[in-house]
């Protein structure tokens, strides 16, 4: 998945590498050749990079599991679809000094109700997890945020024959065997980009500046980020912040931005307006069309004067025709 333009698992190797964790192991179990010809062996993103390939899907416990034979020591294991500035260094830190087994990056949200609160004592130790709570059922506002601190000792606990889910039963038997284990809870950026309009809203707020990433320095309106080869026409407005790829072309009398990403060789008609959208790669936006608040699939054609809004999601290869979507 494009994020800016890069994959958005780098923006998570970029997160391990800045608290030096440099040996990852990416457990992959879908479009593994499309990952593995994306990531390489981890090198362009400053990482030793090794694959763990499930035959069949094995659940967020066993993929862990999968990968044992590949790393050595202590575990940092994130979930692949969580956007989150977590200081890991200071995470990892919580996990020596009191001596635990097993630490979960906890984050407080406005509503709970839709994923799973996790109560903890006074001291951090984690006391039950009560999935999608009912309002009477609601104790705390945290929940498990997808990053999580592990001894290589517990993935003798994770059985090899099957799936096996790693917040439902894995978790729960740790609390049941009174092993120490912790929830370290913190505020900040946290984002699961597991739908469209999350998607988008995770890039536009890197765009912003309100979460940072090793991998975009430049935030808001310092941000005007052209691939090599783009071109934009003389005539054409681009308002920050923006990011255009490699090879894109912005015609006259077009806009492009605020907040607007373009894939690598982008085309923007004349006098089209592109804002608050990300476009994939090798999209064509026709003269007089407007696409805002929008997901663009790689190599859709939006037509001449088309209008695509409100959260629309064009689709790969879509056509949109000069008519509202």
């Amino acid at each position: 998945m494009p994020f800016l333009n890069l994959p958005f698992v780098a923006y998570q190797l970029a997160l391990l590498r800045a608290h030096g964790i440099e040996d990852v192991v990416l457990s992959c179990s879908y479009m593994v050749d499309d990952v593995r010809r994306t990531m390489g062996d981890g090198s362009r993103f400053g990482v030793r990079l090794g694959y763990a390939v499930e035959a069949e899907p094995l659940g967020t416990a066993g993929g862990v599991r999968n990968a044992v034979d590949l790393v050595r020591g202590r575990l940092v294991v994130l979930n692949g679809d969580v956007l989150a500035d977590v200081d890991l260094t200071a995470m990892l830190r919580f996990h020596r000094e009191r001596g635990a087994v097993a630490t979960i990056y906890l984050t407080p949200v406005p509503d709970p109700s839709a994923f799973g609160l996790v109560e903890t004592a006074a001291d951090g130790r984690i006391r039950r997890f009560v999935e999608k709570p009912s309002p009477d059922q609601v104790t705390t506002n945290t929940i498990n945020a997808g990053a999580y601190v592990l001894e290589p000792g517990l993935l003798s606990r994770i059985p090899t024959d099957r799936a096996v889910s790693i917040e439902r039963e894995f978790f729960p038997g740790l609390l049941v065997d009174g092993l120490p284990f912790f929830g370290w809870v913190r505020p900040g950026y946290w984002l699961d980009i597991g739908n469209p309009a999350k998607y988008r809203q995770g890039q536009l707020d890197l765009l912003a500046g309100r979460v940072r990433s090793p991998l975009w320095p430049a935030t808001g309106a310092a941000l005007r980020a052209l691939g090599d080869g783009a071109a934009v026409a003389p005539g054409a407005v681009v308002e920050p912040p923006v990011v255009i790829g490699a090879g894109a072309r912005v015609a006259a009398g077009a806009q492009v931005g605020p907040d607007a990403v373009l894939g690598d060789r982008c085309v923007v008609g004349p006098d089209a307006r592109v804002t608050r959208a990300v476009l994939w790669e090798d999209v064509a936006v026709g003269a007089r069309a407007h696409v805002t608040d929008c997901v663009v699939g790689a190599r859709a054609r939006i037509g001449e004067a088309a209008r695509v809004a409100a959260e629309a999601v064009v689709e790969t290869d879509g056509v949109v025709t000069a008519a509202s979507v």
